[in-house]
């Protein structure tokens, strides 16, 4: 049954014409993800740690320009990786397959960079502030 042979009535079959549910479809994603992904959870609790410490630690607007957008590209590769497990796993049946295996460990891999990445930021911004204030 193609899109176009069913009923306007019926919901969440056709392309979002308002911006309204594309933002509900959005939330609802990241609702899923939060409640489902036990690293994602992590990800967000790890960048409310850093918001918290960013502000008693007084960052300026370049450190927090490279914390938050650091710290956000590893919640966004967070999600791409669920979103790469979820899909392997739903052509797959649940079954193994060598390609959704390295369609997976890439995906990993994603967050993997970025979580290393974001944790050299934070050093190189936080353990020169740590340094100064131990020292005061």
């Amino acid at each position: 049954m193609d899109l176009k042979d069913r009923k306007p009535n019926e919901k969440n079959i056709s392309k979002n014409k308002h911006f309204i549910y594309s933002l509900d479809f959005a939330i609802t994603g990241l609702k899923t993800a939060f409640k489902d992904e036990r690293n994602f959870r992590f990800h967000c609790f790890a960048l409310v740690v850093v918001c918290v410490l960013g502000i008693v630690m007084r960052l300026s607007i370049i450190e927090w320009i490279w914390i938050l957008l650091s710290a956000t590209l590893v919640i966004v590769m967070e999600l791409v990786n669920t979103s790469l497990e979820n899909l392997v796993d739903m052509i797959t049946n649940y079954h193994f397959h060598p390609l959704g295996k390295k369609v997976k460990d890439m995906g990993a891999g994603l967050v993997l960079v970025q979580a290393i990445f974001a944790l050299i930021v934070g050093l190189l911004i936080f353990v020169p502030k740590f340094y100064e204030w131990i020292v005061k």
